[in-house]
C-alpha cells in the first residue's frame, strides 16, 4: 500500500453561493491597508463594486490597482509594485481570473522581498512568507486561488514562465460561483477546460520515490494519495457541469460545479504536478497565441492516448467517476466533451503551422520538469509522434 501523500493549502478555504460577503470581515484579521488587484474590466463591475464597499465598511484603507493584462506581462509587475509602494499596503486581495489572481501573487511577492519577477523563476526561489494574500477567483479554471504558483509572460524568453513556491498559496480564498454567473460561454469552456487537464495530469503524474525530504525539496511531488482524491473529485464535479454551464451560463448548480472542480484540481496540481499536456503548450501557445486552457485542452486526449498503456488503473477509476461502464470509454468521453463545448481537437485547428512542429517537439522535450513528471516517457522520437498524431487527428500514430 502507497500511503504517502501531501496537500499544501490556503489556511483557510471558503467554498459557496454568496460567500463573497464575508470578505470585509476576513480581510480586517489580516490587515488595515489593503492593496485590491484586479483588471479594467472587473473594475467597473457591480459584484467588485460591493467587495471594495464591504471592505471600506470594515474600516480598510484601499488602493485599487486595476491595470492587470492578460497573462501577465512580467515587467508590468514590476510598474505596478513600485506604484504602491508609498502606499505601504499590509495585505494584497487579488479578484478576478487567473491573471488578476497571479498579478496578485507577484505584487505581495514584490512588496515583501523586492527584486524582480526573474529573481524568483522557477522552484522554491522564495525565500520567506509574503504579505498575507486573499484570493477571489471570478473565472472556475486556473484554479490559483490555492496553487502555488504564478505564470507571467517574458518578452525576453517569449514563453511563459512560472514562480512556484509555497510560499505563493494564498491566505485565504473565497470561492463564490455567484460571482462567475456573468462569465461568457467562450471564457467558461477555457477556462473549465484547462480545469479539467489540471485534474487529469495530477491524477495520472508520474509518482516519486519516497523520502523523507521530498516535500520539502520540490514543489510538485507527483502523484500521491491525497491529491489523488481531490483530482478525482475535481474529475467527477467538472464531467458533470461543464458542457451545463457553457450551455446555460445562469446555472448555478453547474457554475457551483466547475468552480469547486477547478478548485479541487488546484489543490491537487499544486503538489502533483502537470506533464506532457502543459509542456507542449507552452510552445504551442508562444506560437500560436492562443489561450492556455484552449491549448492544453487540444492536447490532453492525445497525451492521454500515448499515455494509455501506463494509466490502465487511473482510467478505470475515471470511468467510475464520470459514471461510464469501462475505461475504453474515457478518452473518447473527454474528446466528445472537450468538442461541445468548442475546444478545437488538433493542433491544425489551434492554428499551429505544420512547420513548426519539430521546434514545438524540441522546446517541449526542454521543460523536462513536466515531462519527467508524465506517466509514460517521452524522449525526441515519441514526441515526434505525438506531436503528429495530435496535429492530423490519426491516434493510430501514437498506439
Amino acid at each position: 500500500m502507497d500511503d504517502f501523500g501531501t496537500i499544501r493549502s490556503p489556511r483557510e478555504l471558503i467554498v459557496g453561493s454568496g460567500q463573497r460577503r464575508v470578505l470585509g470581515l476576513v480581510a480586517k484579521r489580516l490587515g488595515r491597508r489593503a492593496l485590491v488587484v484586479t483588471d479594467q474590466r472587473l473594475a467597473g463591475d457591480a459584484y467588485f463594486q460591493s467587495l471594495v464597499a464591504d471592505l471600506e465598511q470594515h474600516g480598510l484603507t484601499l488602493r485599487i490597482e486595476s491595470g492587470t493584462l492578460p497573462d501577465v506581462p512580467a515587467e508590468s509587475t514590476v510598474v505596478a509594485a513600485e506604484a504602491a509602494r508609498d502606499f505601504a499596503p499590509d495585505l494584497v486581495i487579488g479578484v478576478g481570473g487567473g491573471s488578476c489572481l497571479d498579478m496578485a501573487k507577484c505584487l505581495a511577492l514584490l512588496l515583501t522581498h523586492g527584486g524582480k519577477p526573474e529573481d524568483y523563476y522557477g522552484e522554491l526561489k522564495v525565500p520567506g512568507p509574503i504579505l498575507p494574500l486573499i484570493a477571489i477567483p471570478t473565472t472556475a479554471g486556473t484554479g490559483s486561488e490555492v496553487t502555488p504558483v504564478a505564470v507571467l509572460s517574458d518578452s525576453q524568453r517569449s514563453l511563459k514562465i512560472g514562480i512556484s513556491s509555497p510560499e505563493l498559496i494564498p491566505t485565504v480564498a473565497i470561492c463564490d460561483p455567484e460571482l462567475t454567473l456573468t462569465c461568457p460561454p467562450g471564457l467558461t469552456a477555457i477556462a473549465g477546460a484547462d480545469a479539467m487537464t489540471h485534474a487529469i495530469e495530477a491524477f495520472t503524474a508520474t509518482r516519486r520515490p519516497v523520502t523523507a525530504a521530498l516535500t520539502q525539496e520540490r514543489v510538485f511531488v507527483g502523484k500521491n494519495m491525497l491529491s489523488d482524491q481531490y483530482a478525482l473529485r475535481a474529475i467527477s464535479l467538472l464531467w458533470q457541469g461543464l458542457e451545463a454551464a457553457c450551455t446555460d451560463g445562469s446555472n448555478l448548480a453547474a457554475r457551483a460545479q466547475v468552480m469547486q472542480g477547478a478548485t479541487f484540481a488546484g489543490l491537487a496540481f499544486s503538489v502533483a504536478g502537470t506533464a506532457a499536456a502543459h509542456a507542449i503548450q507552452y510552445p504551442v501557445g508562444a506560437v500560436t497565441h492562443t489561450a492556455h486552457g484552449a491549448g492544453v485542452a487540444c492536447l490532453m486526449p492525445w497525451v492521454m492516448q500515448w499515455n494509455r498503456p501506463a494509466i490502465s488503473m487511473e482510467l478505470q477509476q475515471m470511468a467510475g467517476a464520470m459514471g461510464l461502464s469501462n475505461a475504453a470509454q474515457v478518452i473518447p468521453a473527454i474528446s466528445g466533451l472537450f468538442a461541445r463545448i468548442g475546444i478545437p481537437a488538433t493542433l491544425a485547428e489551434l492554428g499551429l503551422d505544420e512547420a513548426q512542429l519539430e521546434w514545438v517537439g524540441e522546446q517541449s522535450c526542454g521543460i523536462e520538469r513536466l515531462i519527467q513528471n508524465n506517466p509514460r516517457p517521452l524522449d525526441r522520437s515519441d514526441m515526434r509522434k505525438l506531436l503528429r498524431a495530435a496535429y492530423v487527428g490519426d491516434a493510430g500514430i501514437i498506439q
